[in-house]
Protein backbone atom coordinates (compact mmCIF):
# COMPACT_ATOMS: atom_id res chain seq x y z
CA UNK A 1 0.00 0.00 0.00
CA UNK A 2 1.25 3.44 -0.78
CA UNK A 3 1.38 6.55 1.37
CA UNK A 4 -1.52 8.18 -0.46
CA UNK A 5 -3.86 5.46 0.77
CA UNK A 6 -2.75 5.89 4.40
CA UNK A 7 -2.89 9.66 4.16
CA UNK A 8 -6.42 9.54 2.75
CA UNK A 9 -7.52 6.95 5.33
CA UNK A 10 -6.19 9.01 8.24
CA UNK A 11 -7.63 12.24 6.82
CA UNK A 12 -11.08 10.71 6.29
CA UNK A 13 -11.01 9.12 9.75
CA UNK A 14 -10.05 12.43 11.36
CA UNK A 15 -12.75 14.29 9.48
CA UNK A 16 -15.38 11.71 10.45
CA UNK A 17 -14.39 12.04 14.11
CA UNK A 18 -14.67 15.83 13.85
CA UNK A 19 -18.09 15.48 12.21
CA UNK A 20 -19.12 13.14 15.02
CA UNK A 21 -17.94 15.73 17.57
CA UNK A 22 -20.04 18.41 15.88
CA UNK A 23 -23.10 16.15 15.87
CA UNK A 24 -22.45 15.34 19.54
CA UNK A 25 -22.33 19.00 20.45
CA UNK A 26 -25.59 19.57 18.61
CA UNK A 27 -27.43 16.50 19.96
CA UNK A 28 -26.31 16.23 23.59
CA UNK A 29 -28.70 17.62 26.21
CA UNK A 30 -26.47 19.56 28.63
CA UNK A 31 -23.12 21.28 28.98
CA UNK A 32 -21.30 18.32 30.51
CA UNK A 33 -22.21 15.78 27.85
CA UNK A 34 -21.56 18.31 25.07
CA UNK A 35 -18.16 19.00 26.53
CA UNK A 36 -17.46 15.27 26.64
CA UNK A 37 -18.31 14.92 22.95
CA UNK A 38 -16.24 17.92 21.96
CA UNK A 39 -13.18 16.91 23.98
CA UNK A 40 -12.88 13.18 23.40
CA UNK A 41 -14.01 12.89 19.81
CA UNK A 42 -12.51 16.23 18.76
CA UNK A 43 -9.12 15.11 20.03
CA UNK A 44 -9.43 11.91 18.01
CA UNK A 45 -10.24 14.00 14.93
CA UNK A 46 -7.20 16.20 15.39
CA UNK A 47 -5.12 13.04 15.95
CA UNK A 48 -6.21 11.63 12.60
CA UNK A 49 -5.48 14.86 10.78
CA UNK A 50 -2.05 15.35 12.36
CA UNK A 51 -1.07 11.75 11.65
CA UNK A 52 -2.17 12.26 8.04
CA UNK A 53 0.05 15.35 7.82
CA UNK A 54 2.98 13.41 9.28
CA UNK A 55 2.52 10.53 6.81
CA UNK A 56 1.97 12.76 3.78
CA UNK A 57 4.95 15.06 4.18
CA UNK A 58 7.26 12.52 5.77
CA UNK A 59 10.18 14.85 6.44
CA UNK A 60 11.56 15.12 9.95
CA UNK A 61 10.60 18.75 10.61
CA UNK A 62 6.96 18.45 9.59
CA UNK A 63 6.50 15.06 11.26
CA UNK A 64 7.99 16.39 14.49
CA UNK A 65 5.70 19.42 14.45
CA UNK A 66 2.64 17.31 13.70
CA UNK A 67 3.44 14.91 16.54
CA UNK A 68 4.08 17.81 18.93
CA UNK A 69 0.70 19.31 18.00
CA UNK A 70 -0.89 15.93 18.63
CA UNK A 71 0.85 15.62 22.00
CA UNK A 72 -0.24 19.16 22.91
CA UNK A 73 -3.88 18.28 22.19
CA UNK A 74 -3.68 15.02 24.11
CA UNK A 75 -2.31 16.83 27.17
CA UNK A 76 -4.33 20.04 27.18
CA UNK A 77 -7.82 18.95 26.03
CA UNK A 78 -8.63 16.75 29.05
CA UNK A 79 -7.25 19.31 31.50
CA UNK A 80 -9.19 22.16 29.91
CA UNK A 81 -12.40 20.11 29.83
CA UNK A 82 -11.95 19.16 33.47
CA UNK A 83 -11.46 22.77 34.52
CA UNK A 84 -14.43 24.01 32.49
CA UNK A 85 -16.62 21.21 33.84
CA UNK A 86 -15.55 21.83 37.42
CA UNK A 87 -16.17 25.55 37.14
CA UNK A 88 -19.59 24.95 35.56
CA UNK A 89 -20.51 22.45 38.28
CA UNK A 90 -19.42 24.79 41.06
CA UNK A 91 -21.41 27.57 39.36
CA UNK A 92 -24.39 25.24 39.73
CA UNK A 93 -25.10 24.70 36.03
CA UNK A 94 -28.12 22.42 35.97
CA UNK A 95 -27.58 18.78 35.16
CA UNK A 96 -29.66 16.99 32.58
CA UNK A 97 -32.85 15.52 34.05
CA UNK A 98 -31.73 12.05 32.92
CA UNK A 99 -28.54 12.20 34.98
CA UNK A 100 -28.73 9.23 37.33
CA UNK A 101 -25.53 9.58 39.37
CA UNK A 102 -24.09 12.69 40.98
CA UNK A 103 -20.92 11.63 42.75
CA UNK A 104 -20.05 15.11 43.93
CA UNK A 105 -23.17 16.69 45.45
CA UNK A 106 -22.77 20.29 46.48
CA UNK A 107 -23.91 21.46 49.91
CA UNK A 108 -27.04 23.55 49.96
CA UNK A 109 -26.46 27.31 49.66
CA UNK A 110 -27.44 27.86 53.34
CA UNK A 111 -24.97 25.35 54.78
CA UNK A 112 -21.54 26.67 55.75
CA UNK A 113 -18.59 26.11 53.46
CA UNK A 114 -16.28 23.48 55.03
CA UNK A 115 -13.26 25.18 53.45
CA UNK A 116 -13.78 28.46 55.28
CA UNK A 117 -12.81 28.88 58.88
CA UNK A 118 -15.53 30.24 61.04
CA UNK A 119 -14.76 33.42 62.90
CA UNK A 120 -15.39 33.32 66.64
CA UNK A 121 -18.38 35.40 67.73
CA UNK A 122 -17.57 38.85 68.94
CA UNK A 123 -18.54 39.50 72.59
Amino acid sequence: MNLTFWTNALMITGCLFMLLAAVGIYRMPDLFTRMHAATKVGTMGVSGLMLAVAVYFGDLGTTTRALLILLFFLITAPVAAHMIGRSAYLSRVTLWSGTSVNEWPLPSPKSPDPQKEEEPPTP
